[in-house]
């Protein structure tokens, strides 16, 4: 088994959703010219959707920093936001007609595992992408855990 690679940053500000972004993007990138694994577009894709939901909500909902972990381990990406509030967020029902509060609904669509739980201080939500694309075009299936 090879060594998890990582990269973490802080965000203080709404405006540093773009740079969470373009953390991630960059550590995707480096997945690929640096340390030749293998990263499909849609798996690209997938974790600047996460990334950008998960540190959204963050900074929406809870004072302070918030901190954005990538790992890459065992074929997948996991995204993991820590935030400074203990108050886990609402997974509410799909439901067309509601205006805003979707993204968890979006995350847990696009991910191959989810968790969220509380710490001393705070909490963290972990959500997993399979880096490569099956034969079909398509991730593995989605484990809440």
């Amino acid at each position: 088994m090879h060594r998890p690679i990582a990269v973490c940053a802080a965000f203080e500000g709404i405006e540093e959703i773009a740079a969470a972004r373009d953390t991630a993007c960059g550590f995707l990138a480096s997945l690929q010219a640096v340390h030749g694994l293998p990263v499909s577009q849609r798996a690209m894709g997938m974790v600047q959707l996460m990334v950008s939901e998960l540190v959204t909500n963050a900074r929406k909902y809870a004072p302070g920093p918030c901190l954005l972990t990538l790992t890459a381990s065992e074929g997948a990406v996991e995204v993991t936001v820590w935030d400074s509030s203990t108050t886990l967020p609402s997974i509410l029902a799909p439901d067309p007609g509601h205006v805003g509060q979707h993204s968890l609904e979006i995350v847990m669509a696009v991910c191959r595992s989810f968790e969220m739980h509380r710490e001393p201080v705070g909490k963290r939500i972990r959500a997993a992408v399979v880096m490569a694309d099956g034969p079909g075009g398509d991730s593995a299936g989605l484990q809440i855990m």
